[in-house]
């Protein structure tokens, strides 16, 4: 597995490869992160807070997950002192190997990069999870595109685009996205995905 070394961001919410991840940053520690992510193109980490604050206080004491993804600025949507606003994008997912804390309070870490989600053609019984996300796709005609809750390229045939889909959509506790993030075989990932759908009656035959 390749390693790399990276800026982490701690949150209070998980982002799914592919995934949208709209940030308003306005921390010092994270402005010059960011800043420097942009000028290089290099990525930060997002991983799930468990215990502390997204904002800095004194005295606090963070705690994030040890499994996270990548995230990349796809666009600055607003930057004024003290303010960047961003759009990024989720991309490969990691373990994180060691971490540290700097004098400033930005967390960097040595991350191991998972292997991607293998493609997986979805079988005709999980066929309704992907129809339901279709129509959701369908409901965003009227709705400009930098609002859009996912972004093409749309894999409606694929088991773990469908499933990560639908993680960012549903309003699940963060420990269940979790849980969700770090499942390798993308066909359970959505088989789950797809009972929780078909429980609040949003699959249809």
């Amino acid at each position: 597995m390749a390693t790399l070394s990276i800026p982490l961001f701690p949150l209070g919410t998980v982002l799914f490869p592919d995934g949208v991840l709209p940030l308003q940053v306005f921390e010092v520690r994270y402005l010059d992160m960011m800043r420097k992510c942009i000028d290089s193109g290099s990525p930060f980490g997002v991983v799930l807070l468990t215990h502390g604050s997204e904002i800095r206080k004194p005295d606090s004491d963070e705690q994030f997950e040890q499994a996270g993804t990548l995230a990349t600025v796809q666009e600055t949507l607003e930057a004024t002192p003290g303010l960047l606003k961003v759009m990024c994008r989720g991309a490969a997912r990691f373990h994180i190997v060691s971490s540290e804390r700097k004098p400033n309070g930005l967390w960097t870490a040595d991350v191991e990069l998972l292997e991607n989600d293998h493609a997986v053609p979805i079988p005709s019984e999980l066929q309704g999870a992907a129809d339901a996300l279709d129509r959701v796709l369908e409901s965003l005609g009227d709705i400009p595109e930098d609002r859009w809750p996912l972004l093409p390229p749309f894999q409606l045939d694929d088991c773990g685009w469908v499933s990560n889909r639908w993680c960012d959509l549903l309003p699940l506790p963060a420990s269940q996205k979790q849980m969700l993030l770090t499942l390798d075989n993308p066909l359970i990932r959505l088989e789950l995905l797809h009972d929780m759908l078909d429980e609040h009656g949003l699959i249809t035959s």
